[in-house]
């Protein structure tokens, strides 16, 4: 993995991808600020990067050694810390004692290590408005959101990640997360799906994921094309300013707690 960090550059994102690859499959040494592996006291370091807060950790038992580090430390799989630190927005900072300081790896990375890099896009993304002409889409996608009692609104986002080819996100806003109301949204995409335009990818994001950044964006920036309050309200809400992978907090960074050991 040491070479992996070496060959890190700004908008090299094919090596940034393979590091993360090999981060979720191996291991890191975590460097431990006081107490010891297990112990009820023990806490990581910790470091601040332009506003985001980082847990320090090597990648080998030989820069463990090159590091210096005189304090203790704990062996742990890189898909389990990623599991561990990115709820409380922490990200990983590898190596950064090496020369030109290492490379820092965002807690919405560490989700994509959690969940499965396939599953979610390459960051950064690059979101928008979209301009794609799919209208029909958004009329039949529309009417099968109005039979679908789960669903409350319908929002859009043109999502272009970091690796790999743009696409039309649709924002899956229900009011609960039971199984029998996401089995019914997933028949109403279903349904409209015929209706997308040849070529067309389309992907659907849920509106409460409090970690997705399509979901954060569409939050603070979009409205909904179908929201099924306005028939009622005579208008759409406004959501809340989100927060997040480029999204910082209205109030700005505030410096927060070290993360705890897992």
């Amino acid at each position: 993995m040491g070479q992996l960090v070496e060959q890190q550059a700004p908008g090299r994102y094919d090596a940034y991808e393979a590091l993360l690859a090999a981060l979720a499959e191996g291991q890191v040494w975590m460097l431990l600020w006081q107490g010891m592996p297990g112990t009820h006291d023990a806490q990581y370091g910790n470091m601040q990067v332009d506003g985001l807060g980082y847990a320090p950790c090597v990648s080998s038992a030989q820069e463990l050694a090159a590091s210096g580090w005189t304090r203790s430390h704990e062996s742990v799989a890189g898909r389990d810390i990623a599991a561990a630190l990115y709820p409380d927005h922490w990200g990983l900072w590898l190596d950064p004692h090496a020369p030109g300081g290492g490379v820092g790896i965002p807690w919405l990375d560490l989700r994509r290590m959690a969940t499965g890099l396939e599953r979610l896009p390459a960051g950064p993304l690059r979101i928008s408005e979209p301009t794609v002409e799919a209208q029909q889409f958004y009329a039949v996608l529309g009417q099968a959101a109005h039979r679908t009692q789960a669903v409350r609104a319908l929002t859009r986002a043109w999502v272009e990640p970091a690796l790999g080819e743009p696409y039309l996100a649709i924002g899956l806003d229900l009011y609960d997360d039971a199984t029998p109301s996401v089995a019914a949204a997933r028949t109403m995409m279903q349904e409209a799906v015929a209706a997308v335009p040849p070529g067309l990818p389309v992907s659907t994001v849920a509106m409460a994921d409090d970690y997705d950044p399509v979901a954060m964006w569409m939050r603070a920036n979009a409205r909904p094309f179908f929201d099924r309050g306005a028939y009622s309200e005579g208008g759409l809400a406004v959501s809340p300013a989100a927060s997040g992978y480029g999204y910082p907090p209205q109030g700005g960074w505030q410096q927060g707690a070290a993360p705890r050991a897992y």
